[in-house]
């Protein structure tokens, strides 16, 4: 190890190497708290350059390695374990801007670039960058890609792996592969670029990509809409889709569950209807170009008149019992700032068992009624939080336990998740949606992933990491 460090020492500059273990804290905690691991040091790297050098040492000393973006990660796949013999490259540091292109509509941003900075930078050029979640202002271009993150505009521009034209990475021998040319069309072979995007570290670092970019929405319009049920609401997506020319930009379920917890924890939060719904969805419609005018007033008052003439048709026809359209854009901002902070305010509840799946649209209903009977037979009087991304049928399923006995989930746990899985299984679903494996969803992967993909995947990993050392104890049992 001591030679390790003297080699690294000799390679990189002094300021790219963390050794004090009150300075490595904040890399080897997970975002959640739940999980600290230790590590023999912290790197980083300001170059592909030395984080190549870094893997070729790494590689001689066979010393395992765990890349790191924004340490934002919810499933563990961001942080060493408790050995003290891995070292982390953080990423933070290469996070410049290496080119954006108008006429192409493409950014390329080194892995450390912070998500809300390129989203600035784009609409500073008059474009979009549409990947979004709560954690944007800490999250890493890097680490999306590395667990092809999701968010709240999936339904209409696709994961961060639709987002992607190409990286450039570093594999565990150190070789760098540069795969940046921004083609919109490459056949020639096997995709190594999406290979990579969801590998979670764990074939390689991910050091620059080359994003799209899209045309700035001139308005966005959104309401909070109470409906009858999730099959009900999808009818509902489906409308507002055609309505608009596919201009839905998000489509976020929201139960009752989740609203008594915004009141009880979030009481800063309006919730915009005198009694709480027992559900409801978030809508937000985002029209790049509605009629062509150049009055910003008449672009946002046609913004809202489409989402009101959806609403209208919604109500004659019974798919949507209320609704409140967001007045101004502070409204809009505050209905956001809710959603986004759904993570912070389901954490304040406590105990709990949380899942991040996803369902085919059409069994998203029948999956929550059969969950409540599954779930609701080992523990009495238990609340489940069916919220999520409902336009990609992608939900944060939470299981609390019933508020008068809060130890209720501990004695049953194990068979509250087997039953989830089961459930996921025989509905088609999957048990991992946008947030990664990490270690959390091993016995997932071990019990529930096709035995002939796994397989597969293990080859590969052998094949591009023989010696083991990229993340090791990630995504793969």
């Amino acid at each position: 190890m001591s030679e390790f460090i003297r080699k690294l020492e000799n390679e990189i500059d002094a300021s790219s190497l963390i050794t004090d273990k009150s300075e490595m804290a904040k890399y080897i905690t997970d975002w959640p708290g739940k999980i600290t691991g230790d590590a023999l040091a912290v790197l980083r790297p300001r170059n592909t350059s030395e984080v190549s050098k870094i893997m070729l040492l790494a590689y001689e000393f066979e010393i395992p390695v765990v890349p790191q973006g924004g340490n934002t990660s919810v499933a563990g796949g961001s942080v060493p374990d408790d050995t003290g013999n891995s070292i982390v490259i953080s990423l933070e540091r290469m996070n410049k801007v290496r080119d954006i292109s108008v006429s192409a509509m493409t950014i390329t941003v080194e892995a450390g670039c912070i998500l809300e900075k390129l989203q600035q930078i784009a609409e500073d050029k008059g474009l979009f960058f549409p990947l979004n979640f709560g954690a944007k202002g800490s999250c890493m271009i890097g680490g999306n890609l590395a667990t092809n993150a999701g968010g709240q505009n999936v339904v209409r521009y696709g994961n961060t792996r639709e987002l992607c034209l190409g990286v450039e990475a570093v594999f565990s021998d150190g070789r760098v592969m540069n795969l940046l040319s921004g083609l919109r069309k490459d056949n020639t072979g096997y995709d190594l670029r999406d290979l990579l995007i969801g590998s979670e570290g764990t074939l390689a670092i991910i050091t620059a990509a080359t994003m799209k970019l899209f045309h700035l929405p001139q308005a966005r319009s959104a309401t909070f809409a109470i409906i009858p049920d999730i099959d009900t609401g999808l009818e509902l997506l489906n409308r507002a889709q055609a309505h608009t020319g596919g201009a839905v930009e998000a489509f976020e379920l929201i139960p009752r569950v989740f609203l008594e917890l915004v009141k009880k924890h979030a009481p800063q939060f309006h919730i915009p209807f005198p009694q709480i719904p027992e559900l409801c969805v978030l809508i937000e419609i985002a029209p790049t170009n509605p009629q062509n005018s150049n009055n910003s007033e008449a672009i946002d008052n046609n913004a809202k008149e489409q989402l009101e003439n959806i609403l209208e048709d919604g109500i004659n026809d019974g798919l949507v019992l209320d609704a409140v359209i967001a007045s101004s854009e502070g409204q809009r901002r505050e209905m956001w700032e809710m959603r986004e902070s759904a993570l912070e305010i389901i954490t304040k509840e406590g105990n709990r068992i949380g899942f991040d799946i996803s369902l085919p649209l059409n069994k998203v209903q029948a999956f929550v009624k059969e969950m409540e009977f599954r779930a609701g037979s080992l523990v009495e009087n238990l609340r489940m939080c069916h919220m999520g991304h409902l336009g990609d049928g992608n939900l944060h399923y939470a299981i609390f336990p019933p508020e008068e006995d809060p130890d209720a989930l501990i004695l049953k746990s194990e068979e509250i998740k087997k039953a989830v899985y089961d459930a996921i299984s025989s509905f088609d679903g999957s048990f991992s949606a946008e947030h990664g494996i990490g270690t959390s969803k091993l016995f997932a992967m071990n019990n529930y992933k096709d035995p002939v993909a796994l397989d597969i995947m293990q080859q590969i990993k052998v094949k591009l990491d023989p010696k083991m050392i990229m993340n090791p104890g990630k995504l793969l049992p």
